[in-house]
């Protein structure tokens, strides 16, 4: 108003729209990520043997929605449905595709057992294919693919393009996703969890924290030693920050680490505030290579991927690093690029003059 009463009101605009520039031009200077972090993609060979394992009961039932099952084969693909009688043995299965000649491995399924064929698939050195067949498909996710419409994540088989990525190893098991313990793995064990995984979590993990009494853990991962989490959680490459529940995005799957959060806190209000937040005291997180967890039982249960199993202590994680071929379509609604973190570190070395 001064500026406009002295007749001066252009100054004051522009004096705004430079501060402006001068706060977007620090940001992007101070800043990692963005566009030039996308995972590097090349172009895929067309597969002339495909071999996909679909499951009809997974998702609702969107093999059979979509005709899943159908479309691959007009591709060309040999198909193997998961529908008994009694378990099948899907390791099995994949391993006698790839005597048969297979040349692409595929899944129509959820996340386990496409942790399960993927592990499989890297082992003979084969691209692996993830058709988002599953309720929640958070590797799909971070694929970039399209979790509404399973169908388009066949356009690989004749116009595709492979990404390198990892594969976490927990035991002899692989994982594409994460690896949960105490409070966590409790959570992966209900029930409800296979039908809602978010709301599940959020709801269950705070008193879980609270009231935790299964097995005392302890970690050490890049040499740190994290003693006593109720919740512990090693996902193959890091969850955005803030997502502590590991519901989220990953910005990229080749980045040849382990992602590990632990939480040890002392009340229902700060376990809340952890899990919904993203913060607070009682939070540990970090990047390794490996993480070894122990406990106090000579086993424990371990969510792998959404799947239970029960572990010999101490149990081994590590990661592969862009171990996995997977081929995407080459059109997909894509990752969004990773959001840009100010490194304040920098700027505060930056404003006391002690150098970059």
């Amino acid at each position: 108003m001064a500026f406009a009463l002295a007749s001066l009101l252009w100054v004051a605009i522009v004096a705004v729209a430079l501060m402006l520039l001068s706060v977007a031009a620090g940001r992007s200077a101070l800043t990692t990520g963005g566009h030039s972090a996308a995972m590097p993609a090349a172009p895929a060979p067309r597969p002339q043997h495909p071999f996909l394992i679909m499951n009809p009961r997974s998702g609702g039932g969107k093999v059979a929605r979509f005709g899943l099952k159908e479309k691959a084969e007009r591709l060309g693909a040999e198909i193997a449905l998961l529908q008994g009688p009694g378990t099948v043995d899907v390791a099995a299965v994949a391993r006698q595709a790839v005597a048969d000649g297979a040349d692409l491995l595929g899944v129509a399924g959820g996340d386990g057992t496409q942790a399960l064929v993927a592990g499989i698939a890297a082992e003979h050195g084969l691209p692996f294919l993830v058709i988002s067949a599953g309720t929640r498909n958070h590797f799909a996710l971070d694929l970039g693919l399209d979790r509404d419409d399973p169908a388009t994540c066949l356009d690989a088989l004749s116009d595709g393009e492979e990404l390198r990525v990892d594969l976490g190893i927990i035991g002899d098991r692989t994982f594409v996703n994460n690896a949960s313990f105490g409070a966590y793995a409790e959570v992966v064990r209900s029930p409800a969890y296979r039908d809602d995984k978010r709301g599940t979590t959020l709801q269950m993990l705070p008193d879980l924290l609270k009231g935790h009494h299964g097995a005392r853990l302890s970690a050490h991962a890049a040499g740190t030693a994290i003693d006593g989490p109720q919740a512990l959680l090693v996902s193959n490459d890091p969850y955005a920050m803030s997502d502590v529940a590991g519901l989220g995005r990953r910005p990229r799957l080749d980045a040849g680490q382990l992602g590990v959060v632990a939480i040890l806190v002392n009340s229902a209000p700060q376990a809340v505030e952890l899990v919904r937040r993203g913060r607070g005291k009682g939070l540990t997180v970090l990047v390794a290579e490996e993480v070894t967890v122990d406990a106090d039982a000579p086993e424990i249960p371990v969510g792998i991927d959404g799947e239970t199993v029960m572990m010999p202590t101490p149990v081994r994680c590590a990661i592969r690093p862009r171990a996995l071929r997977v081929v995407v379509p080459r059109n997909r609604p894509g990752v969004p690029a990773p959001r840009h973190q100010l490194e304040w570190p920098r700027l505060r070395r930056l404003a006391s003059f002690r150098g970059s």
